[in-house]
């Protein structure tokens, strides 16, 4: 009986639980008592598993909260966590019994302030500009007229009317417009894949690939334009082949974009304007360069002109040419019939000389010798060998009266075609070849004339043409042209040869 009477031992009395129950009615309890919350702090260890899920860590001066966002969540982030960011992150408190931890399942990302953003920003630049993405080398040149310009923007609003307009009024182009959300969580990949896209497009497909992409977007807050400082648009852009200009935001606006792009332009209108000339000014430079080169053609030709005309005042006349072939032509001839006279009278001397010391006794004794001589020689020696002598002789001399008629042809052949390639220089040269290609000698008073004002003192002129002469103003009857008469000494000339 005592012993039903005594009291329990403490606690002998309470429940029990197994550790599956306890996890489940700490889990219960914290979902229920603190449903969606929004804790802020500062991003800490930051993990992406392989599965795609995204762990990371909350935390203040004293305490840190676990928190996760699954795969399936994490493409819903405005912001993703990075460590040492301030951030505002929404969701739900729960636990994890199998390790007897709690956390929070994040949604939403928010960044606490612009401070932390824009410290977000330095920190995104600074590691970008180590890798080179700023280097001046490595952005590329604008094409001075693109065929083809692609635009990423949103489809709807003032920015893509504004560079339609401003490529139709200074060089009308083909544009592309590749629509994208220009703020939000879809707007930093959406931009991303447009560029990427772009790039992508072959030139000679159905859908043309762009010669300029313009990026572009109206002015904003930070929180509007943080899509443009994300790192994927940044490095969507840095590896852009078509050469890429930002305009994103008023001027006073900076983005990451603006850094790795090949050309910032202040405003969208701007950046229309830096993708193609005015039309206009280009029409009145190019026809200012066709004059120019119209005036270079023609001063050069004029140059040349003067040059030549200045050149051939320095030739000799044509009748200059040929005076000093005739001249020694005429000397020659006038001291050929004195040379044979005194060839002639000079032998006729020898021979009287000659014939001087002869007499007939003596030339009777000369023969008789010279016979006996011959008879005393012929009955010795046999006269074949003399005639075949003779006739070798007579050969050779027939051969050398041959090659000496041949050689004299030749040679007044040879004189014969330089004087009439002379001749032919002479009336190359002569005024009358220039009337046959159309122009005229014009005279007076048997003066040529060669200027205007020459011509207005005389009162009737004589314009000498290929055909002929005509006579102007008050003339008289044209005088007959004289030819001159051949010199009865000098011999012909064409019988020389």
């Amino acid at each position: 009986m005592s012993d039903l009477l005594d009291d329990p031992i403490p606690g002998q009395n309470t429940p029990e639980y197994t550790v599956s129950d306890i996890s489940g009615e700490v889990k219960r309890t914290l979902e229920g008592a603190f449903g969606r919350i929004r804790v802020r702090g500062e991003v800490g260890r930051v993990f992406k598993a392989r599965s795609g899920h995204l762990y990371y860590d909350i935390k203040d001066d004293r305490n840190v909260l676990a928190c996760t966002t699954w795969k399936g969540q994490v493409s819903g982030l405005s912001v993703v966590p990075e460590e040492g960011l301030e951030v505002v992150v929404t969701g739900r408190l729960t636990a994890f019994g199998a390790q007897s931890k709690y956390n929070l399942n994040v949604d939403e990302v928010a960044v606490a302030g612009q401070g932390a953003l824009m410290a977000l920003l330095e920190k995104r630049k600074k590691q970008l500009e180590a890798e080179g993405l700023f280097a001046p080398e490595r952005k590329k040149p604008l094409p001075y007229l693109p065929q083809i310009v692609g635009v990423v923007t949103s489809p709807s609003g003032a920015v893509i009317r504004d560079i339609l307009h401003r490529l139709r009024d200074r060089f009308p182009r083909k544009v592309l417009i590749w629509p994208v959300a220009v703020q939000g969580s879809n707007c930093a990949p959406e931009v991303a894949n447009a560029i990427e896209g772009f790039n992508q497009l072959s030139p000679s497909g159905a859908l043309p690939r762009p010669d300029l992409i313009i990026v572009a977007r109206g002015g904003g807050s930070i929180e509007d334009l943080w899509g443009f400082n994300e790192e994927i648009v940044a490095r969507a852009a840095a590896a852009s082949d078509i050469p890429l200009i930002s305009a994103v935001g008023h001027e006073t606006d900076t983005t990451l974009i603006d850094f790795v792009s090949d050309r910032r332009a202040p405003t969208p209108t701007a950046a229309a304007e830096l993708a193609v000339p005015v039309r206009m000014e280009l029409l009145a430079w190019t026809g200012e360069q066709g004059a120019r080169l119209s005036r270079a053609a023609t001063d050069a030709v004029k140059r040349r002109s003067q040059r030549l005309r200045d050149l051939s005042r320095a030739l000799p006349r044509p009748d200059s040419l040929l005076n000093t072939p005739r001249q020694r032509l005429d000397l020659i001839a006038d001291r050929l019939s004195p040379a044979l006279e005194r060839g002639v009278q000079n032998r006729h001397l020898q021979v009287v000389k000659l014939s001087a010391h002869l007499r007939p006794s003596t030339l009777r004794n000369l023969v008789t010798s010279r016979q006996e001589a011959v008879r005393n020689l012929s009955s010795r020696l046999s006269l074949r060998p003399i005639q075949r002598e003779i006739e070798v002789q007579r050969q050779t001399l027939s051969r050398l009266s041959e090659r000496m008629d041949t050689a004299q042809t030749i040679r007044l052949d040879r004189m014969r075609q330089q004087l009439d390639a002379t001749d032919r220089l002479r009336e190359t040269l002569s005024y009358k070849a220039t009337l046959q290609r159309g122009y005229a000698v014009v005279r007076a008073d048997d003066q040529v004339l060669t200027t205007k004002e020459q011509a207005a003192k005389h009162s009737s002129l004589q314009i000498e043409f290929a055909d002929g002469i005509l006579n102007t103003g008050q003339s008289s009857a044209p005088r007959p042209t004289a030819k001159k008469a051949p010199k009865k000494d000098a011999p012909d000339q064409g019988s020389l040869f």
